[in-house]
Formats: structure tokens, C-alpha cells, sequence
């Protein structure tokens, strides 16, 4: 009996909550009505205004203007006069065709874009005429309006939605923008707010009547938040301008916070060109570019060897290491033989004593091999050597991802033993026979990011803040904590290193970046360049380079120049380097004829030189 009872109250209780489910569905809940009158509804998005891009000192970088949409809902459309409509919005015929089936394709309910981003004339004129095209109505929107001509790569640019981006997230529909590249997407969900909701009812004949149940159930959208970029805007356009008619990149870090001041790609773009109706063929030109990629941002992709500046880092592991100090000495004839036959060139002069400090300002490569040469021997085996030398390069984070707060990078590449072992086969390699990694080359990679990167590392003897390019999001906090990270090397290492550097630019190989009044320090470096050519390896024009700091006690920017095709450092990349601290430090620069060389200089030329009988020819 008892089983019999607790069945029945079981099913009492189940058809009570039934009950009162089918009642709230049908009677309580009337938010539920809008659904089952969908076809006299009409749901239209409310779009927030897209956020504001500032740079760091609150100069407005990114703002917006306004647009037009048209908009149609497929299964509300009757025949209309195509060509009066093609006269009107200026879209081809063929281009309305493809729209139409296309919005069809994705819902015969829901609106879709058929011709975007409408002038104001246009807008006024079809206003007036709209009572002729049922089914289509005009939806207002907002398009970015670029205050500067320059920082494309930071910035990166907005477009519409694609397919993938409609299965990866269903907030989009057809028709609506998403940021790309940079800051726009990095910070997209910041930048775009929410959109907000406005029902509409129709009649009997689809006509419009006015808000829907008064807009009781209209969603009013979330604002967008403006964001203040890291970044100096005019160290930035001046930047741009010294890479005028060049190949390369410039990244510029405050060294006390990580915050990137300039990272300038070179060949770059204004962009205004990626905004309005021409949006696609612009951008398919530069895409087609494969020889000048003013597209890739060789600031945070390019990956070259780092040439002469790695040798401040093979210094601090060897103090660290307690293979030298600072003032051991190595004898320098013009060069180092590293192995019967093989030897490296120097510019010292034959019988040359350096110790560190002198090492460093004349780039002495015997110094540096006998340096690498002690740090690999000094474990028993190669393998432990150079694995122990990796995780020092590890802590000034090369060989890996930054962390920075854009989606695009590289990692670089530092060998370890295991990539030895398969390259030369376990036991059948030694110091000597991968010596190229004391002078920076050899199977050595960094981006230009990096070499900013360890640059401020030493400017701050021995610790960096992750780089990064957003300051401040407004009534938000940043996405990822940009935190400190110290290096493998103990701080009283540091100030032998950085003597050397600032003799470079005193007395060394860039006496060409002397500022009056200001202590800089910097490495020079040519990296040696070398392409595949009918299957032969074949070296190019060497790359230039320089990484530099400034001031020498409390530096307030650190920055990394590379000039692809650029000879040797001095030439270029230096003083490029000198007029940028200059200009940063003190808010001008006074070395006039220097400037005009380099804003003239040009190695366009270089870059068209043949090879393999044929000149390189840009796509068009």
C-alpha cells in the first residue's frame, strides 16, 4: 500500500510542475508571445558606437563617422525596379544579383546587407524613394575614421564578418564588422560594446507600423569603451618617416613599464585606404605585394639573426657562468681560428689585447668565440653546455613568445642540444662546430620585438616588464597582467656590459649616434643574409642593425632598428636609432643634416637589384 500511495503522490507532483510550466509558457510569461509573432515582428540590431583609440599622451588616433547600410529581409521583397535601384544606391547589377541570392542563402528572415556603406547624399536620395523597394530598409551605422596617416600595423583595421567568423562566434551576423590585425582585433569585444535590440510591427502587408509593444521589450545596446594605446604617436610618424624608401622595423619599449612607444613596420600604409567601398581592392593590393609585404609587421614576425648586439648577452651568461670577468683578456690577430682552416674575420688590429668592456666597443670576435667557446666546455658535455646557455637566453625571452597583447608573432629560435643532436647526430658536435652563435648568427633567430625586448633588459639590469601596447581601457582593467620578469643574471654583471655599450657609441662602431648631452648605449650588429636561389645558397646584401638605450642611469627607452639590405649597422639602422632617441628625449632634434640624409636615403635600388638575371617586379 505504501509503494501504491508514494506512486500517486509522484505523479501529482510531476503533472503539477507541468502544469505550471504550460501555464507560465502560455499565460504568465508573455516574452514568449514575441516569438510565436515573429513574422509581425521585425527585429532590427542597435549598433553602440565603436571605441575611441587614443595614444598615450590622450591624442585621439581612431574615431568614427557615419554610415548607411542597405538592409533586406528576403521573404518581405517584391519585384522592384533593379535598375532604378542600381541608379540610385550605385551598386552594378551583377554586384545586386550575387547580394541577393547570398542574403537568401542565409535566411529569408533575417536582415541581411545588400549595399553597404552608402554615401550621405546617396542616403538622402533613397530615403525618398524607399517606399518603392519593399523589403528593403536603411540601417545606420559607423565606419572608422583615422585622424593619422600612419601606425596601420598597431592599429590593424576593421571589416565585415565572414563565414568562419559566423560559426566561431554567434554574436555576428551577416553583414556586421569585426576588428582584424592589431589593436582592433586584439581588443574587439572592448572596442564593439553590445549591441542592443528594437523590435518593430509590421501589418498584414509587411509594412512597418511602429515600435513593438511600445519598445517594451527593445534592448538598449552597451556602450563601447575607449582605449589609450602605450604608444607615442609622433615617435611613431617620425619613425615612419626615417623608414621612408626601406625595409625593416623599429620597436621602441619604455624600459621601467614594457609599454611599446613605436613599433614601426616599414613598408607601411595609410589606414584610411582600408575603410569605405574600396576597402577590398586596396586591400588586395597590398596583399598582392609579395616583395615589399607592406601587410607583414616585420616588427613582430620578421625573424633575423641577431648579429653583434648577441654579444652583450654572451657576456652576462659568461660573468654569470664565471668563465670570465671583467677583465679578462683574449689576444685578437684580425680573427679567430675556430677549427683547422675555418677562421673568423675581425677588425681588430693584429696582437689586440681586449678585456670586456673593449671587446664589446670593437666588436671583437675573437673575444666573443673564446667566450662561447668557455661557456659550452665548461660542463662536461656540449649538450648540458649549450642547454644551460639556452634557459639564460630563455629568461630574457628569446626563443619564445613575448606574451605582448596583439595576436600576431613569432618565437625566434634559440638551438638546444637536441636540435644539434639531429642536425650532426648525438656526439659528433663540439664548441667549434657551432661557434657562429657567439657572434649572433649560425641557427640564431629574434624579431625585432625581441631584441627591443633584452635591450630594455639590460638597460634595467636584468629584469623586463612583458611588452605591451594598451594602457588604459576606460572603466576597465587590461586583459592580461603585464608582469616583471627577471632575468637568469645577477645585477652587478650588468654595469661592465653596459660601459661597453655606451663606448660604442662614444668610441666604437657607432660614434654616429652621439647625441650632445645625452648618454646613449648601443650595439651594433650586421647579420649576414642568405636566400636559396636555384637551389643554391646564395648571401645577399647584409642586413643593418642597431639596439640602443638611453639614458645611461634611469633609461626612458630602449628600441631595436633593423634595415633589411642595410649593410652594416653604422650606416643605417644607428643613426636612425640616434635621431629617434633624440626626438623622444628631448621633443626635437638638432642634428639637421643627419636627419636629411636619412629622411632622403633611400634603398629602394637595393631592393631591385637582379637576382639570378632577373629583376624582383612588384605585383600590381
Amino acid at each position: 500500500m505504501i509503494r501504491i500511495y508514494l506512486l500517486r503522490g509522484i505523479t501529482v507532483i510531476m503533472a503539477s510542475i507541468f502544469l505550471y510550466k504550460l501555464l507560465d509558457l502560455q499565460v504568465i510569461n508573455t516574452s514568449y508571445q514575441t516569438l510565436s509573432e515573429n513574422n509581425a515582428v521585425l527585429e532590427i540590431a542597435e549598433y553602440p558606437e565603436r571605441g575611441f583609440i587614443y595614444d598615450r599622451n590622450g591624442k585621439l588616433l581612431v574615431a568614427n563617422q557615419p554610415a548607411y547600410d542597405v538592409m533586406i529581409i528576403p521573404e518581405n521583397v517584391s519585384p522592384f525596379d533593379t535598375m532604378a535601384f542600381c541608379d540610385l544606391t550605385g551598386v552594378t547589377k551583377k554586384r545586386l544579383i550575387y547580394n541577393l541570392k547570398k542574403a537568401r542563402r542565409y535566411s529569408k528572415r533575417l536582415p541581411s546587407v545588400v549595399v553597404n556603406q552608402i554615401s550621405k547624399e546617396t542616403y538622402a536620395k533613397l530615403q525618398e524613394q524607399m517606399w518603392k523597394f519593399k523589403g528593403f530598409f536603411i540601417q545606420k551605422k559607423s565606419l572608422r575614421e583615422y585622424r593619422i596617416n600612419h601606425s596601420a600595423n598597431v592599429l590593424g583595421y576593421v571589416s565585415e564578418v565572414n563565414n568562419n567568423d559566423l560559426k566561431r562566434d554567434e554574436y555576428y551576423r551577416l553583414g556586421e564588422i569585426i576588428g582584424r590585425q592589431g589593436v582592433e582585433k586584439s581588443y574587439e569585444q572592448q572596442l564593439r560594446g553590445v549591441k542592443g535590440k528594437r523590435f518593430l510591427q509590421k501589418d498584414r502587408f509587411n509594412r512597418i507600423i511602429g515600435p513593438y509593444k511600445e519598445g517594451s521589450y527593445d534592448v538598449a545596446p552597451i556602450p563601447a569603451k575607449n582605449i589609450q594605446l602605450t604608444l607615442d604617436a609622433d615617435l611613431q610618424a617620425y619613425g615612419e618617416l626615417l623608414m621612408q624608401n626601406k625595409r625593416g622595423g623599429i620597436v621602441a619599449i619604455e624600459p621601467a613599464t614594457g609599454e611599446v612607444l613605436a613599433l614601426v613596420n616599414a613598408p607601411s600604409y595609410d589606414p584610411s585606404i582600408l575603410v569605405g567601398r574600396q576597402r577590398t581592392r586596396n586591400y588586395r593590393k597590398l596583399a598582392n605585394d609579395t616583395l615589399a609585404k607592406p601587410l607583414f609587421d616585420r616588427g613582430l614576425l620578421a625573424q633575423y639573426p641577431p648579429g653583434s648586439p648577441f654579444k652583450t648577452l654572451n657576456a652576462l651568461i659568461a660573468l654569470q657562468e664565471e668563465v670570465i670577468t671583467p677583465k679578462t683578456k683574449f689576444r685578437c690577430n684580425k680573427g679567430h681560428y675556430y677549427a683547422r682552416g675555418a677562421f673568423m674575420e675581425c677588425h681588430c688590429r693584429i696582437g689586440t689585447k681586449n678585456d670586456l668592456s673593449r671587446a664589446i666597443y670593437q666588436s671583437c670576435n675573437t673575444y666573443f668565440s673564446n667566450t662561447y667557446k668557455g661557456i659550452i666546455e665548461k660542463y662536461p658535455t656540449p649538450e648540458e653546455g649549450v642547454d644551460q646557455w639556452k634557459e639564460h637566453l630563455k629568461s630574457f625571452g628569446l626563443g619564445n613568445y613575448l606574451g605582448y597583447d596583439l595576436s600576431i608573432g613569432r618565437p625566434g629560435h634559440v638551438p638546444g642540444a637536441s636540435y644539434y643532436n639531429r642536425a650532426y647526430s648525438e656526439g659528433q658536435w663540439k664548441a667549434p662546430t657551432i661557434i657562429s652563435n657567439a657572434i649572433g648568427q649560425g641557427e640564431l633567430l629574434t624579431t625585432p620585438i625581441q631584441l627591443a625586448n633584452f635591450t630594455a633588459a639590460i638597460a634595467n639590469r636584468g629584469f623586463y616588464y612583458t611588452p605591451h601596447f594598451v594602457k588604459t581601457i576606460e572603466g576597465d582593467t587590461l586583459q592580461k597582467q603585464f608582469t616583471k620578469k627577471i632575468t637568469s643574471i645577477a645585477p652587478e654583471h650588468f654595469e661592465v656590459v653596459i660601459d661597453g655599450m655606451q663606448k660604442v657609441v662614444e668610441r666604437g662602431t657607432a660614434r654616429i649616434a652621439r647625441i650632445r648631452g645625452i648618454e646613449v648605449c648601443g650595439k651594433t650588429g650586421t647579420a649576414e643574409n642568405f636566400t636559396r636561389i636555384d637551389g643554391n645558397r646564395t648571401q645577399l646584401t647584409d642586413h643593418s642593425i642597431f639596439v640602443a638605450f638611453a639614458p645611461k642611469e634611469n633609461p626612458q627607452i630602449a628600441l631595436a632598428v633593423f634595415i633589411e639590405n642595410g649593410y652594416w649597422g653604422a650606416r643605417w639602422a644607428a643613426p636612425i636609432a640616434s635621431l629617434m632617441i633624440e626626438d623622444y628625449l628631448t621633443g626635437g632634434v638638432k642634428r639637421k643634416r643627419l636627419e636629411k640624409r636619412m629622411l632622403e636615403g633611400s634603398l629602394e635600388e637595393e631592393y631591385l637589384k637582379p637576382v639570378s638575371g632577373k629583376p624582383f617586379k612588384i605585383n600590381e
